[in-house]
Protein backbone atom coordinates (compact mmCIF):
# COMPACT_ATOMS: atom_id res chain seq x y z
CA UNK A 1 0.00 0.00 0.00
CA UNK A 2 1.14 3.57 -0.58
CA UNK A 3 2.03 5.69 2.44
CA UNK A 4 -0.01 8.08 4.52
CA UNK A 5 2.13 11.10 5.37
CA UNK A 6 1.30 13.35 8.32
CA UNK A 7 3.21 16.60 7.90
CA UNK A 8 2.90 19.07 10.75
CA UNK A 9 4.67 22.15 12.04
CA UNK A 10 4.34 25.81 12.91
CA UNK A 11 2.71 28.41 10.66
CA UNK A 12 4.82 29.44 7.64
CA UNK A 13 7.25 26.51 7.69
CA UNK A 14 6.14 25.18 4.29
CA UNK A 15 3.69 22.44 5.27
CA UNK A 16 1.29 22.96 2.37
CA UNK A 17 3.96 23.51 -0.27
CA UNK A 18 5.90 20.48 0.93
CA UNK A 19 2.80 18.31 1.22
CA UNK A 20 1.73 19.14 -2.32
CA UNK A 21 5.23 18.33 -3.63
CA UNK A 22 5.28 15.00 -1.77
CA UNK A 23 1.83 14.12 -3.16
CA UNK A 24 2.96 14.99 -6.68
CA UNK A 25 5.68 12.34 -6.36
CA UNK A 26 3.09 9.58 -6.64
CA UNK A 27 1.03 8.58 -9.68
CA UNK A 28 -2.09 8.41 -7.51
CA UNK A 29 -2.30 10.74 -4.53
CA UNK A 30 -4.31 13.22 -2.52
CA UNK A 31 -3.19 16.21 -0.44
CA UNK A 32 -5.54 16.96 2.46
CA UNK A 33 -4.87 20.26 4.25
CA UNK A 34 -6.65 20.29 7.60
CA UNK A 35 -7.07 24.07 7.29
CA UNK A 36 -9.16 23.53 4.16
CA UNK A 37 -11.55 21.32 6.10
CA UNK A 38 -11.61 23.82 8.99
CA UNK A 39 -12.41 26.68 6.62
CA UNK A 40 -15.52 24.84 5.48
CA UNK A 41 -17.14 26.09 8.69
CA UNK A 42 -19.32 28.96 7.51
CA UNK A 43 -20.54 30.42 10.79
CA UNK A 44 -18.83 30.56 14.18
CA UNK A 45 -15.42 29.31 13.08
CA UNK A 46 -13.01 29.36 16.03
CA UNK A 47 -9.68 30.87 15.03
CA UNK A 48 -6.39 29.54 16.43
CA UNK A 49 -4.80 31.54 19.20
CA UNK A 50 -2.36 30.94 22.01
CA UNK A 51 -5.35 30.27 24.27
CA UNK A 52 -7.36 27.28 23.10
CA UNK A 53 -11.08 27.79 23.62
CA UNK A 54 -13.47 24.85 23.94
CA UNK A 55 -14.85 25.76 20.49
CA UNK A 56 -11.39 25.67 18.91
CA UNK A 57 -10.59 22.29 20.48
CA UNK A 58 -13.93 20.96 19.22
CA UNK A 59 -13.53 22.29 15.68
CA UNK A 60 -9.93 21.17 15.27
CA UNK A 61 -10.91 17.76 16.62
CA UNK A 62 -13.81 17.47 14.18
CA UNK A 63 -11.63 18.51 11.25
CA UNK A 64 -8.89 16.04 12.15
CA UNK A 65 -11.32 13.20 12.76
CA UNK A 66 -12.79 13.73 9.30
CA UNK A 67 -9.37 14.12 7.69
CA UNK A 68 -8.31 10.80 9.25
CA UNK A 69 -11.42 9.14 7.81
CA UNK A 70 -10.70 10.63 4.39
CA UNK A 71 -7.06 9.59 4.60
CA UNK A 72 -7.93 6.00 5.46
CA UNK A 73 -10.60 5.80 2.75
CA UNK A 74 -8.26 7.14 0.06
CA UNK A 75 -5.43 4.96 1.31
CA UNK A 76 -7.67 1.90 1.11
CA UNK A 77 -8.45 2.86 -2.50
CA UNK A 78 -4.72 2.83 -3.31
CA UNK A 79 -3.88 6.54 -3.03
CA UNK A 80 -0.80 7.98 -1.40
CA UNK A 81 -2.17 10.41 1.18
CA UNK A 82 -0.49 13.57 2.44
CA UNK A 83 -2.13 15.38 5.35
CA UNK A 84 -0.81 18.78 6.38
CA UNK A 85 -1.69 20.30 9.70
CA UNK A 86 -0.37 22.66 12.36
CA UNK A 87 1.17 21.40 15.56
CA UNK A 88 -0.88 22.23 18.65
CA UNK A 89 -0.41 22.16 22.41
CA UNK A 90 -2.24 18.82 22.51
CA UNK A 91 0.50 17.26 20.34
CA UNK A 92 -1.95 16.46 17.52
CA UNK A 93 -3.53 13.85 19.79
CA UNK A 94 -6.24 12.94 17.27
CA UNK A 95 -3.61 11.23 15.11
CA UNK A 96 -2.93 8.66 17.86
CA UNK A 97 -5.64 6.55 16.21
CA UNK A 98 -3.09 5.93 13.43
CA UNK A 99 -0.41 4.75 15.88
CA UNK A 100 1.04 1.47 14.70
CA UNK A 101 -0.45 1.77 11.20
CA UNK A 102 2.29 0.30 9.00
CA UNK A 103 1.95 2.85 6.20
CA UNK A 104 1.99 6.07 8.26
CA UNK A 105 4.99 8.42 8.05
CA UNK A 106 4.90 11.24 10.64
CA UNK A 107 7.00 14.33 9.96
CA UNK A 108 7.46 17.60 11.82
CA UNK A 109 8.87 20.38 9.63
CA UNK A 110 11.19 22.13 12.06
CA UNK A 111 13.30 24.91 10.55
CA UNK A 112 14.85 27.34 13.00
CA UNK A 113 12.31 29.61 14.64
CA UNK A 114 14.03 32.63 13.11
CA UNK A 115 13.65 31.07 9.66
CA UNK A 116 9.92 30.46 10.30
CA UNK A 117 9.48 34.15 11.18
CA UNK A 118 11.40 35.18 8.05
CA UNK A 119 9.26 32.92 5.86
CA UNK A 120 6.14 34.39 7.45
CA UNK A 121 7.38 37.91 6.69
CA UNK A 122 8.20 36.99 3.07
CA UNK A 123 4.75 35.47 2.68
CA UNK A 124 2.64 38.07 4.51
CA UNK A 125 4.69 41.26 4.38
CA UNK A 126 2.90 44.10 6.14
CA UNK A 127 -0.43 42.26 6.43
CA UNK A 128 -1.62 42.65 10.06
CA UNK A 129 -2.39 38.91 10.08
CA UNK A 130 1.39 38.34 9.99
CA UNK A 131 1.65 39.48 13.60
CA UNK A 132 -0.92 36.89 14.65
CA UNK A 133 1.03 34.20 12.79
CA UNK A 134 4.28 35.38 14.40
CA UNK A 135 2.62 34.87 17.78
CA UNK A 136 1.49 31.42 16.63
CA UNK A 137 5.02 30.58 15.50
CA UNK A 138 6.44 31.52 18.92
CA UNK A 139 3.78 29.44 20.68
CA UNK A 140 4.20 26.39 18.45
CA UNK A 141 7.98 26.43 18.78
CA UNK A 142 7.69 26.57 22.55
CA UNK A 143 5.35 23.56 22.46
CA UNK A 144 7.49 21.67 19.94
CA UNK A 145 10.66 22.09 21.98
CA UNK A 146 8.86 20.75 25.06
CA UNK A 147 7.28 17.88 23.12
CA UNK A 148 10.31 16.84 21.09
CA UNK A 149 11.35 13.84 23.26
CA UNK A 150 7.80 12.51 23.31
CA UNK A 151 7.35 13.05 19.57
CA UNK A 152 10.59 11.26 18.75
CA UNK A 153 9.61 8.36 21.01
CA UNK A 154 6.28 8.16 19.18
CA UNK A 155 7.97 7.85 15.78
CA UNK A 156 7.71 11.44 14.54
CA UNK A 157 10.66 12.58 12.41
CA UNK A 158 11.88 16.10 13.15
CA UNK A 159 13.16 17.59 9.89
CA UNK A 160 15.26 20.75 10.10
CA UNK A 161 14.41 22.46 6.82
CA UNK A 162 16.17 25.75 7.61
CA UNK A 163 18.55 25.64 4.67
CA UNK A 164 16.83 23.02 2.51
CA UNK A 165 15.23 23.60 -0.87
CA UNK A 166 11.77 22.18 -1.52
CA UNK A 167 13.25 19.39 -3.64
CA UNK A 168 15.58 18.39 -0.78
CA UNK A 169 12.76 18.42 1.79
CA UNK A 170 10.59 16.31 -0.50
CA UNK A 171 13.39 13.83 -1.12
CA UNK A 172 14.15 13.59 2.61
CA UNK A 173 10.51 12.83 3.41
CA UNK A 174 10.20 10.28 0.62
CA UNK A 175 13.38 8.54 1.90
CA UNK A 176 11.88 7.90 5.35
CA UNK A 177 11.30 4.16 5.69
Amino acid sequence: MPPIFLIVGAPAVGKSTTSRAVAESFPRSIHIPVDTIRHMVVSDMAMPSTTWSAALVEQVGLARTNVIRMALDYHQAGFAVVVDDFFDPHYCAEYQVLRGHPDVVKVVLFPSQDEAHQRNFRRAGDDPFRLLLDEGIRDVYQNLRAAQPELLADGWRMLDTTSMRLEDVTAAILAIP
